[in-house]
């Protein structure tokens, strides 16, 4: 009887600790996160990954570390300054990306563009030897594609942060494609 009488507290506890824990839907700019958040006694705890930034976490001092460089992107068709292009137009142009603010030294950048449909295709990537902080520049070569669809064309500015890292998205400039 004193076995099922603690197995029913402790059942009862359990169920009244999760009431105080809520799954919910998370919308970063119009994207749905995949592992949305979670209430917890009224505060909301949202996966900080999902902000586009470096993450790291230090055990030993207990404390998570996020630097978002401010990177601002422009994208050149020669000479002029594009965001919207015709579907079905194969486009030859290159990106030029202003870094400040970055506090953490990094390996390598990247410039990618992904499609509607979540295809990405790589424009260019560079090592960065020594410390690059704070305020840099990078600007792709020439990159011609082809905007086959009409949508949205998310062009990215990765980091990564060593050599054996993988690269981490921390900005984006959309291109839309319209019929």
């Amino acid at each position: 009887m004193a076995l099922m009488m603690a197995f029913s507290i402790m059942g009862g506890t359990v169920i009244s600790a999760e009431s105080a824990k809520d799954q919910v839907q998370l919308i970063i700019n119009g994207e749905v996160s995949k592992d949305g958040a979670v209430v917890i006694d009224g505060k909301t705890y949202v996966p900080i990954r999902d902000f586009n930034g470096i993450v790291n976490f230090d055990p030993s001092g207990g404390k998570v570390v996020f630097d978002q460089p401010n990177v601002h992107m422009f994208l050149f068709k020669g000479d002029t300054v594009f965001g919207n292009v015709n579907k079905g137009n194969k486009v030859k142009f290159n990106v030029f990306s202003q870094i400040d603010t970055l506090k953490t030294d990094i390996s390598g950048v990247k410039v990618a563009i992904t499609d509607p449909s979540g295809n990405v295709k790589d424009i260019q990537s560079q090592d960065i030897k020594g410390e690059q902080k704070d305020n840099f520049w990078f600007r792709t070569s020439d990159f011609t594609y082809d905007f086959k669809t009409a949508g949205n064309y998310r062009v990215g500015f990765y980091i990564k942060e060593s050599k054996d890292s993988s690269y981490t998205l921390v900005s984006e400039k959309v291109i839309t494609a319209i019929n």
